[in-house]
């Protein structure tokens, strides 16, 4: 098969669990012998790059400003699709979403395929009118596309709840690489167990402010046992909540903001930790999430339903979403009792290993690829009265 995918901001994967939910299926995709295209935004990707591990990239510019850098790339690789032979378009998020239609229009022949990976409309970044076109954009990769797929269970219910529409679940994955090395960790001066990881875009959604309060306020008590804190990732159009958590943070040596982590930085970053830390006040299925599992580690986590589901009581603790004082009890518990976290990381590590393995998953991805075009096929055939 031919397959394009548009709405990711590019790949390899810098931040955001939609390139990176796009670079693990592509390049599985592409091991098995498809085609396979990713388009790209020249403020993410490299220019010269061109190629990356079997997967063609297409690069298309894109307007670069907090509302229109999706939405006008997305346009433009639309476009370009039209133009081009694909048997299967596979668009990412609700709001590259939007634009589908116009393959639905133009090429009737081609599989239109849209995942739906969270409910951006609720995230706090966004404007009124910016939240708008979201849940318009929600409606339309939930009614348009040949077939919908959703990250969680819980997205399919609220198609199925709002739009009578039936959707198919396929999560995102994790593929990790643990290691004893740690040559990386020594630029913080970390060692092993020594710190507490929490990995995301700096976003205020993301609830890393709450995280910083509880900690600030465990080592104001003197309960940190000498743990820090390492915070992993950038913003994206946040500027001002980067510059708000990092004024929060001002003065705390213990707390650690390393920037992106790639490769076997990252790899160190998780292998080494103590416990992972999820504050999400909104997610879809987090992709950081199911890594710390994979990597053995213990989940403190908000008990928001998405994150919920990925986990078992005995793998992890949860808090009152937006609660710093529950977090704190949380986070003190985890702190004074390594053998139980030791004890859940290992069970996390089986349930991930099990349940969200992106072999697994790109399989099912091909196989809604195939079903939707078989179908496809004998419809137009039978209006056709011809072979198509």
């Amino acid at each position: 098969m031919k397959i394009a995918f548009i709405g990711q901001k590019g790949i390899p994967a810098k931040s955001g669990g939609v390139e990176k939910h796009v670079e693990e299926i592509a390049t599985r995709l592409a091991q098995k012998g498809h085609e396979v295209f990713v388009y790209v935004r020249n403020n993410y990707t490299p220019k010269n790059l061109n190629g990356y591990r079997g997967i063609k990239l297409v690069h298309l510019p894109s307007i670069p400003t907090k509302h229109l850098d999706a939405i006008s790339h997305t346009f433009f690789a639309t476009i370009h699709a039209l133009f081009q032979n694909y048997n299967v378009i596979h668009y990412q998020a609700i709001g590259p979403s939007s634009l589908s239609p116009i393959i639905k229009v133009f090429k009737r022949k081609t599989a239109l395929i849209a995942t739906y990976h969270c409910q951006d409309y609720f995230h706090q970044k966004w404007n009124w009118f910016a939240r708008t076109c979201l849940r318009f954009g929600g409606a339309i990769a939930s009614l348009v596309p040949d077939k919908t797929i959703t990250v969680s269970k819980i997205l399919e219910n609220h198609i199925q709840n709002k739009f009578k529409k039936q959707a198919v679940v396929i999560p995102s994955g994790m593929d990790v690489f643990p290691t004893s090395e740690s040559q990386y960790l020594a630029k913080w001066n970390l060692q092993k167990n020594s710190y507490v990881l929490s990995v995301s875009r700096l976003i205020r959604h993301k609830g890393v402010h709450y995280l910083i309060e509880a900690f600030k306020n465990l080592e104001d008590q003197h309960l940190t046992r000498g743990k820090k804190l390492v915070i992993i990732g950038d913003g994206f159009h946040t500027d001002d909540y980067v510059k708000e958590i990092k004024d929060l943070s001002r003065g705390r040596e213990n707390i650690i903001f390393t920037g992106s982590q790639f490769g076997e930085a990252l790899n160190q970053f998780f292998s080494h930790a103590y416990c992972f830390v999820q504050p999400s006040e909104s997610e879809g299925l987090s992709i950081a999430l199911l890594e710390a599992m994979g990597y053995g580690k213990a989940i403190l986590s908000s008990d928001i339903k998405e994150n919920m589901q990925a986990l078992n009581d005995d793998m992890s603790v949860s808090f009152h979403s937006g609660d710093v004082y529950d977090l704190e009890e949380k986070l003190v518990f985890l702190i004074n009792n390594p053998a139980l976290v030791k004890t859940m990381g290992e069970k996390a590590m089986i349930k991930a290993q099990t349940e969200f393995s992106w072999d697994k998953i790109v399989d099912q991805t091909e196989a809604v690829y195939e079903d939707v075009l078989f179908k496809k096929r004998r419809v137009l055939s039978r209006q056709y009265g011809k072979n198509i």
